[in-house]
């Protein structure tokens, strides 16, 4: 703000007090009819300069300025810097976004920038709200440090953890843990759900929870077809973990997962669960899927170790046919066949007991005659000559001498009803269990 200008004969003394009244002989003095002097005549004093009075023309210096009836001095011009009202300062609106972020602590960085920003904008402009800007910066820069502190001492997954961990009994679906079991609004795994009711297994359900794990190597959200992929491929994967036997999977039973949402993940959620369902959406489950290395013995494990070798790669059988993508199809033969060259030399290596033994010697030349068809489709130069020795390959699959090498070792003997090689429902009698 200007500081007004000395007094001279145009200014008062005091914007509060009249200005000077010229002498009469002064020829500055404006022409005009004489009026007598007091309260009831039509002159009275000059009014005082001040950030109240109005604010009228300016003239040039000497000028006799307009003549009026009363022969009365014009109003001088304010000084610059006076108005008329003298209203506040505007809000420094990036220092209210300082604030909110400081105090909400789920972006510190960028708190602490907007308070830098609006402490020079409050500066430049005159504005209020340096307190708000000054208090944003303090606890943004309070929290950002203290994340610092947390993701070097990976705190970021406890405090996730802690999260879920405070959940449970709230029949939040981040509560679920691998062995339990649940009810799901409408009884749809599908879609987005985050009520869930856990109910025992022996009993119907409509899911079963039988692996989780962390997507890692991801900063920013990577989207929802490229969660909806990782999930996929690797609760395929991890079922074998959990229900070793494919064979004594339902028909009925798919995989399904829980993902992180957009929302989630920006509060650091980064966790899968894999479930099994009912293909059905109104079916359920009775009863535990599970068969693990808590309820089997070491041959029933070894064997299905074996086996699941070529499961897992049957899993990830191309989308598109070898019509549209041969070259896709002869790359996951070329993987079959040494997956299969692999469940060979386990099935041969281990000491198998006396009951189990030729049975599984059987099995493991059926695996081997397998092996070489695969072998040959990954070679093929056209889609006929791949359907022809993936057919055989497939025909070496889920024969007698499987179901006699289970019967022997006590495990499941009844093969998947889908023994075809297609994933088709990817249910648990799909391709992807399928085994010899």
């Amino acid at each position: 703000m200007s500081i007004p200008p000395p007094p001279g004969p145009q200014q008062p003394q005091d914007p509060w007090q009249p200005p000077h009244q010229p002498h009469p002989q002064d020829p500055a003095y404006p022409q005009g009819p004489a009026y007598p002097q007091g309260p009831g005549s039509p002159q009275g004093p000059a009014s005082p300069q001040g950030p109240g009075s109005p604010q009228g023309p300016a003239y040039p210096q000497g000028s006799p300025g307009p003549q009026n009836p009363y022969g009365a001095p014009p109003y001088q011009p304010w000084a610059q810097g006076y108005r008329p009202f003298n209203r506040p300062a505007p809000v420094n609106g990036v220092a209210v976004g300082a604030l909110v972020l400081g105090l909400m602590c789920f972006f510190p960085g960028a708190g602490l920038v907007l308070g830098l920003i609006a402490l020079r904008q409050i500066r430049r402009r005159q504005e209020r709200g340096r307190g708000m800007a000054v208090a944003g910066a303090v606890l943004s820069g309070t929290g950002l440090a203290l994340w610092v502190l947390a993701i070097a001492g990976g705190v970021p997954a406890d405090v996730w953890a802690g999260f879920k961990d405070a959940a449970r009994g709230d029949g939040s679906a981040y509560s679920l843990r691998t062995g339990e079991c649940f009810d799901a609004p409408g009884g749809s795994l599908e879609g987005e759900t985050y009520d869930v009711d856990e109910v025992p297994c022996a009993g119907e359900h409509d899911g079963e929870v039988f692996a989780a794990f962390t997507m890692k190597g991801y900063g920013s959200y990577p989207g929802d077809g490229k969660v909806t992929d990782v999930a996929d491929a690797r609760c395929y994967a991890l079922r074998y973990g959990y229900a070793m036997d494919a064979w004594a999977v339902p028909d009925d039973v798919d995989v399904y997962y829980l993902t992180p949402t957009r929302q989630s993940w920006a509060l650091g959620d980064r966790g899968v669960t894999c479930v099994f369902g009912n293909t059905d959406e109104r079916g359920s489950l009775t009863g535990s899927l599970r068969n693990d290395g808590s309820r089997l013995n070491a041959d029933q494990i070894a064997y299905l170790h074996a086996v699941n070798v070529e499961n897992k790669v049957l899993d990830t059988q191309p989308v598109d046919t070898p019509d549209d993508d041969l070259d896709a199809s002869r790359e996951w033969a070329g993987r079959l066949s040494a997956a299969l060259t692999e469940e060979a030399g386990l099935l041969r290596r281990h000491a198998w007991p006396a009951a189990a033994k030729q049975p599984v010697a059987d099995a493991a030349e059926d695996v081997r005659a397998a092996q070489k068809e695969w072998a040959r489709a990954a070679r093929a130069t056209d889609p006929d000559t791949f359907y022809e020795h993936y057919g055989r390959a497939m025909a070496r699959s889920a024969t007698d001498n499987s179901v006699a090498a289970r019967k022997a070792l006590g495990l499941d003997s009844t093969p998947p009803a889908d023994a075809e090689g297609d994933r088709g429902g990817d249910g648990g009698g799909g391709g992807g269990e399928l085994e010899v």
